[in-house]
């Protein structure tokens, strides 16, 4: 991983293609082939660029947040995948998941909370967690995403099991965990949970 714009430049050399360059052909060639294939390795690509902070005002210029939000309805598990990745390693940069609040995203990320694919459920649930702030709490803390968080505290998937226990523990109220309990608004029968 690079942490400087002078270890870039040494690495990309006088006469290389700039990140900037690079990363908008990416997004590109996303918009312009027609290739499920293609798409799947430029949203790879991307969401690999989005672990290097170095990045982050680029890819906010280049609009790359919109291109993974909207890939999460997409038909396509990896499409989902690699783009609820993308975001979670962006939404540690506080102006990035303002970006991801304003546009949609806790409801687009909480339906992903109990996804088939533990890998998504995980991504989506530490998404969350990086969300929230003072401004952010009570719209993540929800009744709704409390409930499915307690199905993953108890899971015997200790990665789950973990996340969900930070979230309860340290975002949500004992009042709040306690009326969901008691309300019991989702059945466990009707919520299919990850397989491992």
């Amino acid at each position: 991983m690079f942490t400087t714009q002078e270890e870039i430049n040494k690495k990309t050399g006088p006469n290389g293609v700039g990140r900037y360059d690079f990363l908008n052909l990416l997004v590109q060639e996303f918009y312009k082939t027609n290739s499920l294939d293609a798409k799947r390795q430029v949203l790879a690509n991307l969401a690999n660029f989005s672990y290097d902070p170095i990045n982050y005002e680029l890819i906010k210029q280049l609009r790359i947040v919109d291109l993974f939000l909207k890939q999460l309805l997409h038909h396509e598990e990896d499409f989902v995948h690699f783009s609820i990745s993308g975001l979670c390693n962006l939404s540690v940069d506080p102006s990035i998941a303002d970006l991801i609040v304003k546009q949609n995203g806790v409801f687009l990320i909480s339906n992903l909370l109990m996804h088939r694919n533990v890998e998504i459920s995980l991504n989506s649930l530490a998404t969350l967690i990086y969300l929230i702030n003072q401004d952010t709490q009570a719209s993540i803390t929800t009744a709704e995403i409390i409930n499915k968080v307690l199905h993953y505290s108890s899971s015997t998937d200790t990665r789950l099991s973990n996340l969900g226990n930070i979230f309860l523990q340290d975002f949500c109220t004992s009042a709040q965990i306690s009326h969901v309990k008691s309300s019991n608004s989702l059945d466990v029968n009707d919520i299919p949970l990850p397989f491992t």
